[in-house]
């Protein structure tokens, strides 16, 4: 009877979200790896222990020290200067509950359920703004808040700008499967991404 309720969009909406996630994971777990210190502040033991603590218990739950942040308002505090809790942590939080938002969230879906394309294209033009920021945001020292790509010495990793290209092609392309379904019109937005401000979801 669950397969029979679900059409074949709804099966790929499904795909797109855990994907989604899956990203995300990958993503904290390189910036654990580059930024020990951030999964030390928490408490932890291992960097394990820290990614158990994000990703285990589902994304419904409150994180006593985002005092309620959620979506965007917690990818902005992992670039305050006065911020001096886990920032891999924020980041993340942010962006996988932004990601749930922008699916209803909910990470199954049947025939009667609707996703909005505009959404999903603004949770895509986010990725973009977030990954700028993680990239290029410094402390009041002039220093990145968070280290990611390395750019310098004997060579070049940009696996992190890599993960963020698959996360938001991922996402534009659901927004066109969805649009095409719905027969809604996708308002699209140009930004400065050193100006940029994040889209509503």
């Amino acid at each position: 009877m669950t397969s029979l309720a679900k059409t074949d969009i709804d099966n790929v909406a499904e795909l797109h979200v855990q994907e989604a996630l899956h990203h995300l994971r990958v993503l904290a777990e390189k910036l654990y790896r580059r930024n020990p210190r951030e999964w030390r502040k928490g408490g932890h033991v291992s960097l394990e222990q820290a990614m158990a603590r994000l990703f285990e218990g589902g994304f419904q739950r409150e994180l006593p020290e985002l005092q309620g942040r959620r979506g965007t308002a917690a990818v902005h505090l992992a670039f305050r200067d006065d911020y001096g809790g886990d920032r891999v942590l924020a980041f993340i939080w942010g962006l996988a509950t932004m990601t749930l938002a922008a699916y209803n969230d909910r990470t199954e879906y049947y025939a009667l359920d609707e996703l909005d394309p505009q959404k999903l294209y603004n949770a895509a033009r986010n990725y973009e703004i977030a990954a700028w920021k993680l990239a290029n945001a410094r402390d009041a020292r002039g220093e990145l808040f968070l280290l990611s790509n390395e750019m310098g010495g004997e060579g070049r990793n940009l696996s992190f700008e890599r993960e963020f290209g698959k996360l938001i092609g991922e996402t534009d392309m659901m927004a066109r499967i969805v649009a095409g379904r719905t027969q809604r019109t996708i308002v699209r937005v140009i930004q400065n991404l050193a100006t940029a401000v994040f889209l509503p979801i």
